[in-house]
């Protein structure tokens, strides 16, 4: 017997469209987002600092992964990846651009995206009812997730530069502070029994400038406290070692959500 089409036609997820939380996904997850910080800075320096070149190569990189992954109605680890890839080069240009040519400073660029985030939080939660990434099995869901995703890698670059230009922390001192906050989520969850919802995304959103700032620690010349690789060596290695990753993931598959009833209500 034939199913019925929905009057809106919508393709809804067959399963949860994002993987399951492994240590490889936070290791595939740094590397993300330093590949997508070294990318992005590459992209304004391959065009001499225009960045509305470079922003217009972001978005197309952005749009080609969003169409690519909503096009999936299950998750399929190239897809999931590559928009988080793309997001984390066009999250990195659009932070970069409201200091750069529009001149907010990182402070309130950063003040900016915690309010974005926040307010993300606060409809996804008013409608859904849950902002865990185990129900991510609808398209509005889906959506709401990656808005997060966005907010966060957006508000992520603006707070490594706060901490490395404005607190004058450099690079790799932003780093190791920011390696040293990831930890109070993990062992607040492991040993004191941290909400597992608000200990994930406090992690997600700390993921950012820790990987960012080893990017630029690698990356950035050696007067602002890099140790002046390059962006574009940076890209390269970063890129590969996520294609390396991605694929093994696509081959094991051990990264799926196990299918899980939700609650009545």
């Amino acid at each position: 017997m034939a199913h019925a089409i929905p009057r809106t036609g919508r393709r809804e997820p067959l399963a949860a469209k994002v993987p399951e939380i492994t240590f490889l996904f936070w290791i595939i997850k740094l590397f993300t987002t330093a590949s997508g910080e070294a990318i992005s800075d590459y992209l304004a320096l391959r065009y001499h600092h225009n960045y509305e070149i470079a922003g217009v190569i972001e978005a197309a990189i952005f749009l080609v992964a969003l169409i690519w992954q909503f096009s999936t109605r299950r998750y399929v680890a190239a897809a999931y990846w590559s928009l988080a890839l793309a997001i984390a080069i066009f999250g990195t240009g659009t932070s970069d651009a409201l200091h750069l040519i529009v001149g907010i400073p990182y402070g309130g660029t950063t003040t900016l995206w915690i309010v974005v985030l926040a307010l993300i939080f606060w409809i996804w939660h008013r409608s859904e009812g849950t902002l865990s990434i185990h129900s991510i099995t609808t398209t509005r869901r889906e959506l709401f997730y990656w808005a997060t995703v966005f907010a966060t890698f957006a508000l992520g670059t603006a707070l490594g530069d706060f901490t490395a230009a404005v607190l004058h922390l450099g690079y790799f001192g932003s780093a190791v502070l920011f390696l040293v906050i990831i930890m109070i989520p993990a062992l607040a969850w492991r040993y004191f029994k941290m909400n597992a919802v608000f200990a994930f995304w406090f992690a997600y959103v700390i993921t950012r400038p820790l990987g960012a700032s080893f990017a630029d620690w690698f990356s950035k010349p050696r007067d602002i406290t890099g140790l002046n690789y390059g962006d574009a060596a940076v890209s390269a290695v970063t890129l590969v070692v996520i294609i390396a990753l991605v694929a093994y993931l696509s081959i094991a598959r051990n990264d799926i959500q196990a299918i899980r009833q939700e609650p009545a209500t």
